[in-house]
């Protein structure tokens, strides 16, 4: 079966916050005329993304083709949870023509992209890019996506976080296996420190790699969908920042039986995740101040959810990352039961996350 009969996926990654599911949102209500699957591997037990792309609007991508992953995080569960997703989605009397993949904020995509040649499904789909998404306003304040204070703060409390930082390493590989960078949110700097960004990136990239802005994670389908890179047959250009490492030391390394099953150095302990229900009474100013206290406890790295606003029929979707906290009414997204999802490095206090944001 040649590349041009596989069927295309996308792999979407990029750290908490980037504008991942704003992104696929777009591609989803903009690509009428093709049959979407999507799955989306969240980071905890509630499928907030999910509830946020059912909402897309588009005919061809119904709730039946919206698969989420949420036992764990997807690069360590590929063999548990994604290969048989992706074969019940091949399987189907009417196949996608296009699989949209969203990876958890904390995924390592150099798993996932190996685990299309797996004998199973390599001759029935391809990587036809991985995308990766960073936060233009996190990088332009020297950050990697996160408070890189709470982060030296964690690590100088815990002796055993004695190593680079998961988190820098996470972003490293994320761009050395992109196909193209999206830097998001491009509105909230300025053009000359825009340039500078993409100027940096550019250095970080292989060569080949596309790099373009979006707002809101506004962008045509025709620059995400169709780059044809077919990843998962270079994967030896892509190699994780550990990945490198066992190769300078492992001549089996490339192995194609051994490959596989390569472990990967990837520690999800350092993070976890929980989920607060602030009620049903909310004023939408009270609950953006709650949730900047909140962004400001110690460990807190990302806020997102839907609350309900007494006297109105839509849900306040709140969004927060750093510093930065959204808040807007969304009245396509379906009235779930209101909650929060936190996440956060390990050990954080939930008690008094939990008490801000139900104050």
């Amino acid at each position: 079966m040649s590349l041009g009969s596989k069927i295309p996926a996308t792999i979407v990654t990029g750290f908490l916050g980037a504008g991942k599911t704003t992104l696929i949102r777009s591609l989803l209500t903009n690509v009428q005329d093709r049959r979407i699957a999507l799955i989306v591997n969240e980071f905890g037990d509630l499928g907030f993304d999910g509830d946020m792309l059912k909402a897309c609007g588009n005919p061809k991508c119904g709730e039946d083709d919206i698969v989420e992953l949420t036992n764990g995080c997807i690069c360590c569960t590929v063999a548990d949870d994604f290969l048989p997703t992706i074969e019940k989605l091949l399987d189907r009397d009417e196949a996608p023509e296009h699989i949209i993949i969203e990876t958890s904020g904390l995924a390592l995509p150099q798993p996932l992209v190996r685990a299309f040649s797996w004998p199973t499904i390599k001759t029935r789909v391809t990587v036809d890019g991985v995308v990766t998404v960073v936060d233009a306003a996190a990088l332009a304040e020297g950050r990697v996506a996160v408070d890189e204070e709470a982060v030296a703060k964690q690590r100088a409390e815990d002796e055993a976080l004695d190593h680079e930082s998961p988190i820098e390493e996470l972003f490293e590989d994320q761009l050395t296996c992109a196909d193209l960078v999206v830097v998001n949110k491009s509105d909230l700097v300025s053009p000359e420190v825009l340039e500078g960004l993409r100027s940096r990136l550019d250095g970080e990239t292989r060569s080949s790699v596309r790099i373009v802005t979006s707002h809101k994670g506004t962008l045509s389908p025709s620059v995400v969908l169709g780059i044809e890179a077919g990843a998962e047959d270079d994967i030896a250009v892509r190699l994780s920042h550990h990945e490198q490492h066992h190769h300078d030391h492992d001549d089996d390394y490339h192995d194609d039986d051994d490959h596989h099953h390569h472990h990967h150095d990837h520690d999800h302990d350092e993070f976890e995740t929980f989920i607060v229900r602030p009620g049903n009474k909310n004023d939408p100013a009270n609950m953006k101040a709650r949730v900047e206290k909140a962004m400001g406890l110690p460990g807190v790295l990302r806020i997102k959810g839907l609350v309900k606003v007494d006297g109105k029929a839509a849900p306040l979707v709140v969004q927060a990352v750093g510093a930065r906290v959204e808040t807007y009414f969304d009245r396509v997204v379906e009235q779930r039961e209101p909650h929060l999802v936190v996440i956060g490095l390990r050990g954080l206090d939930r008690s008094a996350i939990q008490a801000t944001l139900a104050a």
